[in-house]
């Protein structure tokens, strides 16, 4: 009977991590696709253009990490060498840094922009995605150089002879894991990405309180106009506070549940796969969030029978 259960459990993580690595490409590769389309004819809006790089973001995560993961799961290996497991490793925290830097920023420019309404300015909005346009090009080039810096050092201590530790990753084996990397990499990676976490829960604080205080205002305001004239906006807030609310809800789980597997030897099946699975949570389920909203589903469905 328990070998029976541990082939049921063995199945329904297999499957789980297929669904998750399929749902998770067709989602954010559709989406990158539909951005690329809108904007051959039209002018994409700054909100568009930031998570038009989000989506590319995390299918190079669920590409690089997911992938594997699944590989691994139905107990094949990757046919990598040293190099090459780097190699998947640099791309998946390239993608991971990426993803949360530009959900951040994606954060922190919709908590500036709601701050000013009034602004509805063509021209300013133009000149706002243009900034927005090298400022994203700034952390994909930010992210690959900081881990690049990474990447060189453990292809130096690996070709060294001081080399003390063999990593498996199951879909891959690295060699080259040194102390000094550790320090490297929580003041080049760890640091940063508290820093944006909490930027993002700032953020996220600030936008709820100027909904709630735009409540407050329009409950003694009895022109419908007014209401009608800010409802869409606010919609689209909410939608993106769903997303950040996801973000943050999974990469605390996530980064618990790796901390423990980084400081406890010994740690159990169960918790390796839940830590794999929530990592890939908010890179997979991204897009199906954001063609919740109403605008961006009608948009995607004018489109698709526009092409057909």
């Amino acid at each position: 009977m328990p070998s029976h259960r541990t082939e049921f459990w063995n199945m329904s993580i297999k499957i789980l991590f297929l669904l998750q690595v399929t749902t998770g490409i067709l989602g954010n590769v559709s989406l990158f696709i539909y951005y690329l389309i809108y904007y051959t004819e039209h002018i994409l809006k700054p909100t568009d253009l930031i998570l038009m790089h989000l989506m590319a973001s995390n299918a190079l995560i669920v590409l690089s990490t997911g992938v594997p993961y699944t590989i691994a799961a139905f107990g094949m290996k990757l046919i990598l060498n040293d190099f090459g497991c780097k190699l998947i490793l640099y791309i998946q925290r390239v993608g991971r840094s990426v993803s949360i830097s530009t959900t951040c920023f994606l954060s922190v420019f919709r908590a500036i922009t709601i701050s000013h309404m009034e602004s509805r300015c063509k021209d300013q909005k133009v000149k706002a995605a243009k900034y927005i346009g090298s400022i994203i090009s700034f952390l994909w080039v930010l992210s690959m150089i900081i881990h690049f810096i990474l990447l060189e050092h453990m292809l130096i201590k690996g070709n060294s002879k001081n080399t003390t530790r063999h990593r498996d990753y199951e879909y891959c084996s690295s060699r080259g894991h040194h102390e000094i990397n550790d320090s490297l990499y929580e003041a080049l990676v760890m640091c940063p990405e508290v820093f944006f976490s909490v930027l993002i829960a700032w953020s996220s604080v600030s936008m709820i309180v100027i909904l709630y205080r735009h409540k407050q205002r329009v409950q003694h305001i009895h022109s419908s106009h007014v209401s009608r004239r800010y409802s869409p906006e606010f919609r689209a807030i909410q939608n993106i506070l769903v997303l950040l609310s996801t973000f943050l809800a999974f990469y605390t789980v996530s980064s618990v549940l790796q901390g423990c597997i980084t400081l406890l030897y010994d740690h159990s099946w169960w918790m390796l796969n839940i830590t794999r699975f929530t990592s890939l949570c908010f890179p997979s389920f991204t897009p199906f969030v954001l063609m919740s909203h109403h605008s961006l589903t009608s948009r995607l469905s004018l489109l698709c029978n526009k092409i057909s």
